[in-house]
């Protein structure tokens, strides 16, 4: 028992001696927060149509001054289509297409966009978070509707509203925008066709059906002619004809037009004003109708007198040059946020974003122009426009620094906050509550610069920005880079450790492939591997769509048909795209040649043995169809969106049930040239299974065995496997 009491002694002074210490460090954590400031709501400077123009002044001198922007962007959706979700299955070109078509489809109703400065003297970032919201607004009644078309994804819609995000405000008050694209054909075609040929086009007399339009032609004739003679009597004195007709709304004012006396006519219809124009163009020589573009996209109708024919002309150029400034005026000022990336692009800062091809896909749609078909083309053109690209998530995921950092936690832009800015995260930044490692930013808005606040809004496009920008100076910290004062965001990007990682972006939103943005080129999911190790276990060509198929058949049960013609082994794994359609892969490339003639033989033949062929359960109901691959590259590149992939595949034009390989198996063309459908068939059975003989020399014995038998032996086997089958039912 003696030997018992130091124990018991020494666990009683480590218990008060850890009781102790953990009271200390609560007191020293609590003072410590008592003496911070008191928290504040998060800082951001929120920006809209009405704000636009100073925002956007101030946000030049912020970008400027920058080392780096971050961005972030909300969307109205993301899939147009269960089946253009990214799977595991799809080869890289095919990932493009289908976030292609999410650019195209979908708007960006909120674009984040946060400078981040080195202050030397503070050793900290300074980040000027904004949050613009924006929305395509169709400013211009001569642009295309179409182009403000978009669609809404109502799990995206539900997801923002859940985050508080206010629709009111990016309706009502979002900045409209024009991409370069369309700023450039609307000033191309009113190069080509002047305003005033638009206003004052060729058009036959409106003929005078009712009274009330004799009437009124009569009435205005004279009106006009009163005032006319009134102007050719009193050529010398001051003119002054101001006179309203029985509707208090209609109005004829004097006025001059660059000199030229003029009637000002307002209150109108349209159909009133042809009355005018042609009453003007078929009683009055000296007198020109015209219309001028004012303010607020309105038209101002003219009667203006001239002195003969070459003061006319004159006229008319006159109002065509002031009517294409107005136009292109309009044109210009409707350009709207399309500025903001103007300047990111102009100044090639680098900008950082967070598992953003998605974004940088909708940026270059947005305010670029028309997305390239291939990957290759698109990130060629993109890489003109914005240089230098970080993406953040393929950094966390592929630096073994960083990997360490993160401890296999997530690499969600939120989980990456917490978990690399704790400090941040809590709105404490000059509280050393994490490590000393840890990257101290502040924040500044206008004149107000704070050190703490509150935690903003997640999924609010300016603070993910903002936690992308702190995300991207923690992790360059742990890799070692300095920040030196006044370093041009050119240099940084092409900093020694970091150049490695720049203009590499994750292709598809579930990070598979890293596509490069300066070469085009495309590796696996890791800075340096490749892309045939990432893809050892999916080899294209051997990769088989079937679709329209019963839609009581399940994957398993698909794969199970297949195996009993060619083979226990012979299907490596069935994928199922939606309810109407599935990958199949087989084991050799071969064998996708075998199926599709071995399907188009039975449903041309459709007898009695063909449907005692397993493969006529996959067949049954005549709708299913099959191709390889590239069918499903050039399905997915249609631009119509359908929620099944059979309907898709109706829509895209595909008419046909088979779609035969280019290079055919050994005698197929003469298979496909009998005019005997029976021969056909046994044709294109014998060739099938003289090549799975051969083959079968080299597998496994279970699958030798089945493989070796002759063709009649393989039917006389399903024939009795498709009686027994009946007679169980």
């Amino acid at each position: 028992m003696k030997r018992r009491c130091p124990v018991g002694a020494l666990s009683r002074a480590l218990s008060r001696a850890l009781t102790t210490t953990t009271a200390t460090a609560a007191a020293a954590a609590a003072a410590a927060q008592a003496q911070a400031p008191t928290p504040s709501t998060f800082p951001i400077k929120n920006v809209t149509r009405s704000n636009f123009e100073p925002a956007l002044e101030s946000l030049r001198e912020h970008v400027r001054a920058a080392d780096y922007v971050a961005v972030d962007l909300e969307m109205t959706g993301v899939t147009s289509a269960p089946w253009r979700e990214s799977f595991e299955f799809d080869r890289y070109d095919v990932r493009y297409l289908k976030v292609k078509d999410s650019a195209e489809k979908f708007a960006v109703v909120q674009f984040g966009v946060c400078p981040f400065r080195w202050d030397p003297q503070e050793l900290c970032f300074v980040a000027h978070p904004h949050n613009f919201y924006i929305f395509p607004r169709q400013e211009l009644s001569f642009d295309d509707p179409s182009a403000y078309e978009f669609l809404c994804q109502t799990a995206s819609v539900d997801f923002l509203a859940k985050y508080q995000f206010d629709f009111n405000m990016c309706i009502r008050e979002g900045i409209s925008y024009l991409s370069r694209e369309q700023e450039n054909e609307l000033l191309r075609h009113l190069e080509e066709s002047s305003c005033s040929q638009i206003k004052h086009k060729e058009f036959r007399d409106v003929p005078l059906i009712s009274i009330a339009d004799v009437l009124f032609s009569e009435r205005i004739k004279n009106r006009i002619k009163e005032w006319h003679d009134e102007l050719l009597r009193d050529r010398n004195c001051e003119l002054q004809f101001n006179e309203s007709s029985n509707d208090s709304k209609q109005l004829l004012q004097t006025i001059f037009y660059r000199t030229r006396p003029a009637l000002a006519l307002s209150g109108f219809t349209a159909h009133q004003l042809r009355f005018i124009q042609q009453v003007t163009r078929n009683h009055f020589e000296d007198i020109v109708y015209v219309c001028m573009n004012v303010q607020n996209a309105c038209v101002q109708p003219l009667l203006v007198y001239t002195d003969g024919n070459t003061d006319k002309d004159l006229l008319m150029k006159e109002v065509e040059d002031e009517n294409r400034r107005g136009e292109e005026l309009k044109i210009h000022s409707a350009v709207g946020f399309r500025h903001v990336i103007d300047l990111l692009s102009s100044e090639q800062k680098l900008i950082v974003g967070h598992n953003c091809f998605l974004d940088v896909a909708h940026i270059y749609r947005k305010f670029f122009g028309e997305l390239p078909f291939t990957a290759e083309e698109f990130v060629s053109s993109a890489n003109k426009h914005l240089p230098y690209i970080v993406d953040t998530k393929v950094l966390l995921n592929s630096s073994d620094i960083l990997k360490y950092w993160m401890r296999r936690s997530k690499t969600s832009l939120s989980s990456s906050f917490v978990r690399l800015c704790p400090q941040i995260a809590l709105g404490y930044t000059s509280m050393d509550l994490a490590s000393k490692a840890c990257v101290k930013v502040e924040v500044q808005v206008d004149d107000l610069r704070a050190s703490s606040w509150n935690a903003g809004a997640k999924h609010e496009a300016g603070y993910d920005a903002f936690m992308t920008g702190c995300v991207f100076a923690q992790a360059c910290s742990h890799l070692g880079i300095k920040f030196h004062p006044h370093s041009s965001s050119e240099i940084l990007a092409r900093d020694e450790i970091l150049e490695k990682y720049v203009n590499r972006l994750y292709l598809s939103w579930n990070n598979r492939d890293i596509i490069d943005f300066s070469t085009g080129s495309v590796t696996g999911n890791s800075v340096g591997s490749t892309y045939l190790n990432q893809y050892s276990k999916f080899l294209f060509e051997k990769i088989i769509l079937i679709w329209g198929f019963p839609p009581k058949l399940k994957a398993r049960e698909i794969k199970e048909c297949i195996c009993k013609v060619f083979g226990p082994t012979s299907v490596t794994s069935v994928y199922s795209l939606d309810k109407t359609t599935v990958f199949v892969q087989f084991k050799e490339a071969e064998l996708v040649s075998d199926f599709l003639v071995m399907k188009e033989t039975l449903e041309r033949n459709d007898d009695a043995i063909s449907i005692l062929n397993p493969l006529w359960r996959v067949l049954e109901g005549g709708n299913t169809c099959a191709a390889d691959y590239e069918t499903y590259k050039e399905i997915c590149s249609s631009p119509v969106s359908k929620v099944y992939f059979s309907d898709q595949a109706r829509a895209a034009g595909i008419k046909w049930k088979t779609k035969l390989l280019k290079s055919e198996v050994p005698g197929e063309e003469g298979i496909r040239k009998q005019g005997d459908a029976n021969s056909s068939l046994e044709n294109a059975v014998d060739s099938i299974m003289d090549k799975t003989n051969l083959k079968s020399k080299k597998s496994a014995s279970d699958d030798t065995n089945h493989r070796s038998s002759s063709c009649g032996a393989i039917l006389d086997s399903l024939c009795a496997h498709e009686v027994e089958r009946v007679r169980t039912y």
